[in-house]
């Protein structure tokens, strides 16, 4: 049974930092596409970034490259997203999620698996 299992959301100050952590059981995210999501109130929800197992390539949206870097522990399964020069437009329920196709395409995935998501709030 493949669990995804986000933490390290919270609250913090416009310009501050966070880093989340993805711990993932049932699958190895080594060997697996792994990304970021958001969902912001009254928004769609987004891809924020993502790796691909099989070449390391990664993925960011417009809106947090240069500020958010994504990266894997696979000693310990665990998907990271650093989150530097937070804005409180950055404020949304985070989610990991798996795909685990051979190939990437980040932004149509399908993704086949999902975290119950870990809240960050950006206070301005």
């Amino acid at each position: 049974q493949v669990q995804l299992e986000e933490s390290g959301g919270g609250l913090v100050q416009a310009g501050g930092s966070l880093r989340l952590s993805c711990a993932a059981s049932g699958l190895m995210i080594s060997r697996n596409n792994m990304g970021w999501f958001r969902r912001a109130p009254g928004k769609e929800r987004e891809l924020v970034a993502g790796v691909a197992w099989h070449d390391g390539r990664t993925f960011y949206s417009d809106s947090v490259k240069g500020r958010f870097t994504i990266y894997t522990d696979n000693a310990e399964n665990t998907l990271y997203l650093q989150m530097d020069s937070l804005k409180s437009e950055d404020t949304a329920v985070y989610y990991c999620a798996v795909d685990k196709g051979p190939s990437w395409a980040p932004l149509s995935g399908p993704y086949d698996y999902w975290g119950q998501g870990t809240q960050v709030t950006v206070s301005s």
